[in-house]
């Protein structure tokens, strides 16, 4: 299975929300988008389940010999979360990542007052929370956006993906209340091999669907 588009995944991971919707177990439901990635396929969510959009601006922490390897996540002024596996066996502690951790929470920061403009971030204490994003590999960044929103008091906390990893699904279990995916396949490399259009987004394309989504 493959997706044409992270437009096309999001109308795709919608029915089975729309579904369980539709059985009340999405009550007053917020989105809230991982970017860049996971913007326009939330998008599409938020359309069907007639809920508001947001994002949740979320930093990978790389590996030093390579920052495509994420070790670590960052929200905010949250303490960053590390795959704790990974830092043994690539031999490295919290504290020999401090300047990278520092850089992300820097960039972290600066998208932040850009996506958002001023815009306070959505109350989500006592609502149906839906964290989406285009895909799910190692589940790094997803663990430190779940633990961030549980932390506002949720009434249910669900992970939505076009696609995702077992070893990640089964490293989240706990993390949220359901994982929500339209394919989990037996063998997985990386999101991108699972879309004929994965193309980087940029703040550009990310703002023009938070400003439509809002209204301005």
């Amino acid at each position: 299975m493959r997706f044409q588009d992270r437009r096309e995944a999001g109308r795709e991971l919608a029915a089975p929300l729309v579904e369980r919707q539709r059985r009340g177990l999405l009550a007053d439901p917020v989105v809230l988008a991982l970017p860049r990635g996971g913007v326009p396929v939330a998008d599409e969510v938020a359309g069907a389940l007639g809920a508001p959009l947001d994002v949740l601006v979320v930093r990978k922490i790389g590996a030093p010999f390579n920052r495509e390897v994420g070790i670590g996540a960052l929200v905010g002024e949250e303490p960053p979360v590390f795959d704790e596996r990974a830092l043994t066996a690539l031999g490295l502690t919290p504290g020999r990542l401090s300047d990278r951790v520092d850089a992300e929470r820097r960039e972290a920061r600066r998208r932040e007052e850009l996506y958002r403009g001023g815009r306070p971030p959505p109350a989500l204490g006592g609502r149906s929370v839906v964290v989406v994003d285009d895909g799910l590999a190692t589940g790094v960044t997803a663990r430190a956006a779940l633990r961030a929103v549980r932390a506002a008091s949720p009434a249910r906390l669900l992970l939505a993906v076009p696609v995702c990893s077992s070893q990640a699904t089964e490293a989240l279990a706990g993390e949220a209340d359901e994982i929500v995916y339209v394919y989990r396949p037996p063998r997985f490399e990386a999101v991108g091999q699972w879309y004929d259009d994965f193309a980087q987004l940029t703040d550009d394309e990310v703002l023009r669907t938070l400003r439509a989504a809002h209204g301005g």
